[in-house]
């Protein structure tokens, strides 16, 4: 399959392999292509207007949603025919023992994707990353301790870690010099991990780090060499990690993810991951996550956990993501192709109609960062681009003071939505322009 071609990260048990290089990365995923991939395309407004989640209730119809981490495409039919098949038996009580299938079923999909070898005993579910995320952290901080994020970062992590009894201790992520030269587009370049932030925040007393990888709203895939470096840090100064991977499956066929509990051994013995197949099979609202660990210490520590903590799990929840683990990969190729497809055309449309926009195109998930400062549209330009362009975004500054100026745009929709969106956008733009006598 296409996504076996997205492998890397040696685990545990076997040799390290070789990083691939981007190139060599599309050649496996072409000999996938060639296997059998999925052409998968997203819902037309229409149908996507029947739905009532969030994303399709939160606006009145005149608006084009493209903030919430929802994608517009179809259910993987793996995914479907296992709701079903669990609706036709009436199989919707309390949940129970799997033995172990969601377990495997991730563990699996972890050797596909990132030849990860993982022990199945070591993965716990729970409702969502979230719930990883608190749960984690009351464990492995005392109260009033400080953690470590990342901004621009997930909004949502300025106040989970309030919520297990930490403290939010700011490391922003560093710009590279290649970071002014306008909507050009380069990749990853642009951001990185400011390792010696870390580094200062952890002497000062920090005693865990929050870790986005890949980094949300970037799409930022962090290298081996760094989140390597990381472990060694957060090692020296006797911390913690709890790493945050919800978008690891969606990772493109130009970027390699690396597990972070793959990266040393101090990594595996301080660290927690959060994993669900939520974002990539847009399994949001069906709740299950899984807690990953990958030593003895961590494993304790988890398995320590109030049983509740796992039975909150949803019974569907489980039985999506096991099939979406065992049997969706050639929906999940489809759908980062559609993505990859999506985050060219934005380039293409910025560079036509909105120039002065920053943006450079993620190498995982369907989240993009622009930066429209330069339209003259105040710290929170998504405030404008609703009430002018009928454009729903997200807000930049919601994801620290790094993102004044800024809006996270949803790419995981149609190409009619994403050219409609860019238009109404540019033709607020422009009558921005106009009325001010530019």
């Amino acid at each position: 399959m296409g996504t076996a071609g997205r492998a890397s990260a040696a685990g545990m048990g076997r040799p390290p392999a070789e990083p691939r290089s981007p190139v060599i990365a599309c050649r496996f995923h072409l000999r996938g292509m060639l296997s059998g991939m999925d052409r998968v395309v997203a819902q037309q407004l229409e149908q996507l207007r029947t739905r009532t989640s969030e994303k399709w209730t939160a606006y009145p119809p005149d608006v084009l949603p493209l903030f919430v981490a929802e994608s517009d495409f179809p259910l993987a039919a793996p995914v479907a025919s296992a709701l079903h098949a669990a609706i036709d038996r009436s199989d919707t009580g309390y949940i129970g023992h799997d033995h172990g299938a969601a377990a495997s079923a991730f563990t699996r999909f972890a050797d596909r994707h990132w030849r990860w070898d993982l022990d199945p005993a070591r993965v716990r579910s729970t409702t969502d990353v979230s719930v990883v995320i608190v749960e984690a952290l009351r464990r492995l901080i005392e109260p009033g301790d400080g953690v470590v994020i990342m901004p621009p970062v997930y909004p949502p992590f300025f106040e989970l870690i309030p919520e297990a009894g930490g403290r939010v201790v700011e490391a922003p992520l560093k710009r590279t010099a290649e970071a002014s030269t306008g909507s050009t587009d380069t990749g990853d370049v642009g951001y990185e991990i400011d390792l010696d932030a870390v580094e200062a925040a952890l002497a000062a007393g920090a005693r865990a780090v929050l870790l986005c990888s890949p980094h949300n709203p970037l799409g930022l895939v962090h290298s081996r060499e760094t989140l390597a470096a990381l472990s060694e840090i957060v090692e020296r100064h006797g911390a913690t990690v709890v790493s945050d991977e919800i978008h690891a499956p969606l990772t493109h066929t130009d970027a390699v993810f690396v597990p972070y509990l793959t990266v040393s051994d101090a990594a595996r013995e301080h660290a927690i991951a959060a994993h669900s197949a939520s974002k990539a099979f847009n399994l949001a609202g069906l709740k299950c996550a899984m807690f990953v660990t990958a030593s003895d210490r961590m494993s304790a520590l988890v398995r320590g956990l109030p049983p509740e903590v796992e039975e909150r799990t949803s019974l569907f929840g489980r039985i999506a993501s096991t099939a979406a683990f065992d049997h969706g990969d050639a929906w999940l190729d489809g759908v980062i192709a559609a993505i990859e497809r999506n985050r060219r055309l934005l380039t293409t449309l910025l560079a036509e109609r909105m120039p002065s926009v920053g943006y450079r195109e993620p190498r995982a998930s369907y989240l993009t960062w622009l930066d429209l400062s330069s339209l003259g549209w105040g710290d929170d330009p998504s405030v404008v681009a609703l009430q002018r362009a009928k454009v729903a975004l997200n807000s930049g500054p919601t994801f620290g003071r790094e993102g004044t100026g800024f809006v996270r745009l949803n790419i995981g929709c149609s190409v009619d939505v994403l050219t409609e969106a860019v238009d109404r956008l540019a033709r607020a733009a422009a009558g921005a322009s106009a009325r001010s006598g530019a």
